[in-house]
């Protein structure tokens, strides 16, 4: 099973989204978890993520957050985590190679690279997608060379879960 992270804006992507930014039916079911224990899945997972990037810089401050599963599923029984960041080193020249080496070591800690490739922007950024199937997250890394101060910029997104009997999704 494949988490498909389609390609759109730098800025804008995620786990089952089509270029349009709609869901689309691909998104696979990630099991049943509390809103607090998928929010620490979320953040573990940018975590390893980050220990895998292997360049210092400062990371952006927003944790992750619940969005809707689409499919005319049942927003008070079902949601999504999306956790967008980036990483700014000190120098962009610390962010050399660093996709390419990424793309060869993430399948060795059970990512399927699913594309990666320069995306349309005028910029040409390279981006790399790649989905988790044990743990039912995708990843969008995105190296946006050419901005006044090179970065990564990250979005991580899993799949459908569902709130334990007798709980509801209670925050957007």
């Amino acid at each position: 099973m494949v988490l498909h992270l389609a390609l759109a804006l730098a800025s804008i992507t995620g786990c089952g989204m089509d270029d349009s930014g709609q869901s689309d039916s691909s998104v696979p079911a990630a099991g049943t978890k509390s809103l607090d224990d998928a929010t620490n899945d979320t953040q573990r997972v940018s975590s390893d993520l980050l220990d895998l990037i292997k360049v210092k810089g400062k990371a952006s401050e927003p944790g992750p957050r619940v969005s809707e599963c689409g499919d005319g599923k049942d927003r008070e029984k079902y949601f999504q985590m999306r956790h967008p960041w980036s990483l700014t080193p000190a120098s962009g020249d610390e962010l050399a190679g660093v996709m390419e080496r990424l793309k060869g070591e993430l399948p060795e800690h059970g990512w399927k690279i699913v594309h990666y490739e320069r995306d349309s922007s005028r910029n040409k950024n390279l981006r790399l997608t790649a989905d988790h199937d044990e743990r039912k997250f995708s990843v969008s890394i995105v190296h946006l060379a050419k901005n006044e101060k090179p970065k990564l910029s990250v979005t991580v997104v899993s799949g459908c879960y569902q709130v334990p009997e007798g709980q509801r999704v209670d925050r957007y």
